[in-house]
Formats: structure tokens, sequence, C-alpha cells
């Protein structure tokens, strides 16, 4: 389902997806109002990608939005002004929730925003980023919780942990090249990317 969000008192103009060219959206899936995907992405079954509260939510090409992931952020405007600490700036440009290219998002991940995960991170499944800057090229083994923190580029986060505080985000191991999941997320791209390409082709014959 991909349709356009309605107006209220913390989202003053409706908008609709724009979806990149190669890029899969399961008729299971939900992707509302003010969502920006890029090309080659794969949208699973009941994955829901949300921007009628938080907005715009942005997701980079050849990134993959697996069964069950939730996207969606807290309200970034209140009677047409904007709510500033929910933002997050990349690039220049102000987002609710930002994913960059190459990112995968196994299985029941959340992406609350305000959140930012970068370029050719891995999200494993039922992990929550929440209030949090994730940086290019990490590891977030499952079931992990980020809340409110900045997590250095190239760190995993080992299965399970709770990161809540600065000092322990600081503190979570770089990724070696004897680290077992390093990788992985190519791998998981390389699948996902093919998927949305065959599952396109196929509605098209």
């Amino acid at each position: 389902m991909i349709e356009k969000n309605v107006v209220t008192d913390f989202c003053s103009q409706v908008s609709e997806p724009e979806i990149g060219s190669g890029t899969y959206v399961h008729p299971l899936a939900a992707v509302i109002g003010n969502v920006i995907l890029g090309r080659n992405i794969m949208v699973s079954p009941t994955a829901a990608v949300r921007g009628d509260e938080g907005q715009p939510l942005f997701v980079g090409d050849d990134s993959n939005i697996q069964d069950g992931v939730v996207i969606h952020a807290l309200e970034t405007e209140l009677n047409g002004e904007p709510v500033s600490k929910n933002l997050y700036e990349v690039d220049g440009r102000s987002y609710a929730a930002y994913v960059g290219c190459r990112v995968s998002l196994a299985h029941q991940v959340q992406i609350h925003g305000p959140a930012v995960v970068l370029d050719d991170t891995f999200v494993g499944m039922k992990s929550l980023v929440f209030k949090s800057f994730v940086g290019k090229k990490c590891v977030i083994e499952p079931g992990a919780i980020i809340m409110g923190v900045t997590v250095e580029d190239g760190r995993y986060v080992p299965a399970g942990s709770i990161i809540r505080s600065q000092e322990e985000a600081d503190a979570l191991p770089k990724i070696t090249d004897d680290y077992p999941f390093k990788d992985m997320n190519k791998g998981v791209v390389h699948v996902n990317t093919a998927l949305a390409r065959q599952y396109l082709a196929s509605h098209k014959g």
C-alpha cells in the first residue's frame, strides 16, 4: 500500500511517497506520506514506513526494509512550527529519520526518529534505534537497543545490548578483520536488491 498522509496539527501538508526506480514495495507493506525511497530497495511484507507524523523519512539506494520493519518518527512540526529537537541534519537537509545507502534493516527492526543510520550498516533482527545517530559500516547485532547516543563508524553493538549513554557508545568494539559478521551486510544487500529486481520483473510479465 502506497498512499498520501492526512493533514493534522503536526503535519500541515499532504505528501505522496517518492519511490525510486527499481524499488519494490510489497502489496502487504505500507509506505505513507512524506517518504523518500531511493532506487533498488526491497520493501518486504508487513513493513511500515510511515511519514505522517515526523517527516521526511528517507531511505537510500540499494537498502532493504525487511518483514515487520517499522520506520516512523516523533512529530517534526506543531501548528506549523518546526520541532527542531526531533530532526537530524544529513548533507545539509533535515530528516526525521534517515537511512543511508546499502543499509539492511532486518526483520522487525524499529528505526524511530529522530534517528540516522548511515551507509553500509547492518541492523539486526528486533533491534531499536531511537534518538540516535549510527555511523557508516556498523553492525547492530540482533535484539540491541540504541537510545540517545552517537555510534561511530565501524563499530558493532553486541546482541541484546542496551546502549543508553554516550560512554557506553564510545566503548563499543571496533569491527576488525576477524569479526565474524564483518562482511555479512554485502550478502544481505545482494539478496534483497536481486529480490526487488525479480519481483518487479514478475509483475511486469
